[in-house]
């Protein structure tokens, strides 16, 4: 059975930096897209960043310049590493890894870690 652990939540000050893992285990094959979503209380789940297992990488407009996610295919690990994080940037995190095929996908989810951004 495949589980999402994620770590490195916490909480910052702004300005500050986090850096979020997600490890897959329980898994034989690759993840063809890992992604990080977050949801803030009161708001929808909603996309920060995504990367693909050739290296494309997609981010929500307003972490532009600001967040980085890559993965380590070899360990099945994503990582998201937040810079000059904003009050606003204070939300639950969740880790998702894409698996594809011809005319499927199927979505695996983390547990979710806090992150929380004093002003």
């Amino acid at each position: 059975q495949v589980q999402l652990v994620e770590s490195g939540g916490g909480l910052v000050q702004a300005g500050g930096s986090l850096r979020l893992s997600c490890a897959a285990s329980g898994s034989s094959f690759s993840f063809n897209v890992i992604g990080w979503y977050r949801q803030a209380p009161g708001k929808q789940r909603e996309l920060v960043a995504r990367i693909s297992g050739g290296g494309s990488t997609n981010y929500g407009d307003s972490v532009k310049g600001r967040f980085t996610v890559s993965r380590d295919n070899a360990e099945n690990t994503g990582y998201l590493q937040m810079n000059s994080l904003k009050p606003e940037d204070t939300a639950v995190y969740y880790c998702n890894m894409k698996k594809q095929g011809a005319g499927w996908e199927y979505d695996y989810w983390g547990q979710g870690t806090q992150v929380t951004v004093s002003s």
